[in-house]
């Protein structure tokens, strides 16, 4: 009998150092991989540093172009002509390297996956890096354009319009990022529905609540103001829809419980 407890106890630490050893390596290897992510950033962030005032020129083009003639951009602080460039460079930076980041974090957590679940997954991660730098382009090409100069046509007489270049960067990477992350609607909807948590049914009977909580979001990652809210909010619903529409692609097997409510009803 004690021999018996004295194995079982051997065997548990056994299991515990196993545990203990699966969860070093499994660090290990997320630093390996962040290590990566983040040779790749500095790797394209030394390529473009050359270039900091071409680019900072190029995202502050939508800006200027709505500019009145005459009017510029000015910078308040004594180090924001060198620092502003700099930091506008490092963001698209991390931008151009985020299929090379979203690659690693794929590579981390593949190991886990299934082979289905695998060939489920992959499909969406590229899809998510093709949504994130539509949103940016949509942000970039149309959205910008249609601020600013509303911007510019509210500006009250009297009154020149003279942007700071650090709180417009600050403004243009805020709308950036507000629209790569609402562009990922479809990933998201397809995500819930492949989980179990809610069917699709549910959502084509919550539209509505998801139309009007899109304004909500909208009015959170926006400047506040009407106009920008409803740039986002539109595009975030019609991502909606097609994000019900991807899963109906991806996850035929889901729709068999629309199909049983139907008939029930």
């Amino acid at each position: 009998m004690l021999g018996s407890l004295k194995s079982t106890n051997r065997d548990d630490q056994d299991e515990e150092q196993l545990a203990e050893g699966t969860l070093v390596s499994h660090l290990i290897e997320l630093r390996s991989r962040i290590v990566k992510s983040m040779i790749a950033i500095a790797v394209v962030f030394l390529c473009l540093v050359p270039f900091s005032q071409e680019i900072f020129a190029l995202v502050s083009q939508p800006l200027v172009s709505q500019l009145p003639e005459g009017a510029s951009m000015i910078a308040t602080r004594p180090a924001s002509p060198f620092l502003t460039p700099f930091k506008t460079t490092l963001f698209v930076a991390l931008f151009v390297a985020m299929p090379v980041v979203l690659y690693q974090t794929w590579e981390f957590v593949a190991p886990g996956l299934y082979r289905r679940e695998k060939r489920f997954a992959f499909p969406l991660l590229v899809s998510s890096i093709a949504l994130f730098y539509a949103g940016i382009a949509f942000a970039y090409y149309v959205v910008f354009g249609l601020i600013f100069r509303f911007m510019v046509m509210m500006t009250p007489p009297g009154v020149e319009m003279a942007t700071d270049i650090g709180e417009y960067l600050s403004f243009v990477l805020t709308l950036f990022l507000a629209f790569g992350l609402a562009f990922e609607v479809p990933i998201a909807t397809v995500l819930l529905i492949w989980s179990g948590l809610v069917s699709v049914h549910s959502l084509r009977k919550a539209r509505a609540y998801v139309f009007l909580g899109a304004f909500v979001v909208g009015m959170f990652l926006t400047p506040p103001d009407v106009f920008s809210q409803t740039l986002l909010a539109l595009p975030v619903y019609l991502l909606y829809e097609i994000g019900l529409v991807m899963a109906k692609i991806m996850l035929p097997e889901k729709m068999a419980p629309l199909a049983d409510d139907a008939v029930e009803e």
